[in-house]
């Protein structure tokens, strides 16, 4: 008898055709391990390394024998430490019962959202957004209203527009400042002022701020810092991109005391707390950062304007410059029939890899994504290629 392998709708749900989007940046990835010449821009796992007082403090904690079970929450004095840097950026009460420790931000933001939404109902998301939030809000079943930014003015968020999107579906507004992938900035006055919105209209407002140590010309609002009551605000927040420290997977959420118990709850069924001794190296990197994330910004910085002032230069695509982030989204219409169109030619013409806009949203159809997660005298070889083939097709 044959087994008729059943699986559930869930994971049906996450294997439904989507955009394509990593199809480029595979094909790429096999191409260079495959010893081809290619040009990686496509993907965001910093160059950088950890820091190498964290990795020590790391193996301490490994030789100490913290290899065991962790409070659910998280380790208390790790919790404490990021209660005390809420405290400072905000000016607002933090305690450690409004922290709770995930393995990774990630997995924060499923937890965050299975704990506020139902199957069927909305959540209203800023477009263009974070290509990893689609297979979530997949496996949740909800719906996902999309706002979209304003991609000729820096993708500046209409608060208006959040608004309007609103109807009585609506659970979650779910926002992302500084932005992947297009490193835009939401103001303090917007953020406030779409915080009491949500609280008048008994909405939960959700933030991911993962780049919020990024920033080049301003410095980054924290939605705690703006919102003048916390009772419906989640940050969520983790050391992947600003510690680079994407493989050790370590981030938090930040919410009311009554919440964070609730995504105990969530989390003690599914992940059962996180490693003692990465837990560990959070609390040290955080507390032994400041020159560290000195450098890491000033590197992105200088990244940032060599791609830009590169872009800019050459006919038939154009870019506007990121306040923050690891990521320049470039607009590439004039040369092609659509982003996907133009990142599946250049990988095949000149073996660089960018990731396609419409993983991102419709708003983006037209651009492409190219990573910062490379050094200058790797960006400008690539951008000679892009040069190249912008110039051969202009003819």
């Amino acid at each position: 008898m044959t087994f008729n392998a059943q699986i559930s709708q869930l994971s049906q749900r996450l294997i439904e055709e989507s955009s394509g989007v990593w199809a480029v940046h595979d094909q790429a990835c096999e191409q260079f391990a495959n010893g081809e010449d290619v040009y990686l821009l496509s993907v965001g796992d910093p160059d950088l390394a950890t820091l190498p007082s964290t990795i020590r403090a790391t193996i301490d904690s490994l030789e100490k024998g913290r290899t065991h079970y962790a409070p659910g929450m998280g380790e208390k004095h790790l919790r404490q430490i990021i209660s005390d840097i809420e405290i400072k950026s905000s000016g607002k009460h933090c305690d450690p019962s409004n922290v709770v420790i995930f393995p990774g931000a990630t997995n924060a933001i499923y937890t965050v959202m299975a704990c506020l939404l139902n199957a069927g109902e909305d959540v209203i998301v800023a477009e263009p957004m974070y290509v990893g939030y689609e297979g979530i809000f997949k496996a949740l079943n909800v719906n996902v209203v999309p706002v979209e930014l304003d991609v000729e003015n820096h993708f500046e968020l209409d608060v208006d527009r959040v608004k309007a999107a609103v109807t009585e579906k609506t659970r979650v507004v779910f926002i992302n400042t500084p932005g992947n992938p297009a490193g835009n900035m939401i103001s303090e006055q917007q953020l406030r002022d779409l915080a009491d919105f949500c609280l008048e209209n008994n909405l939960w407002l959700v933030c991911d701020e993962v780049y919020s140590m990024i920033t080049f010309d301003e410095a980054h609002t924290s939605l705690r810092k703006a919102a003048a009551k916390l009772d419906n605000v989640v940050i969520i927040d983790g050391l992947s991109k600003s510690h680079a420290m994407t493989g050790w997977r370590l981030g938090w959420t930040v919410a009311s005391t009554q919440f964070s118990q609730r995504l105990l709850d969530f989390t003690s069924s599914t992940i059962f707390g996180c490693c003692q001794f990465v837990q560990d190296a959070a609390a040290f990197a955080l507390t032994n950062d400041e020159e560290y994330i000195q450098g890491v910004r000033e590197e992105y910085r200088q990244r940032r304007n060599y791609v830009c002032e590169r872009v800019n230069s050459i006919p038939g695509i154009s870019c506007q410059v990121p306040k923050a982030g690891m990521f320049v989204m470039i607009k590439v219409d004039e040369l092609a029939e659509n982003g996907l169109r133009f990142a599946e030619d250049l990988l095949k013409k000149e073996k660089v890899s960018v990731l396609p806009g419409i993983g991102f949203g419709q708003s983006t159809t037209n651009y492409v994504r190219v990573s910062l997660a490379q050094p200058i005298n790797v960006l400008k070889p690539a951008f000679d290629r892009i040069e190249r083939y912008a110039k051969k097709l202009l003819g």
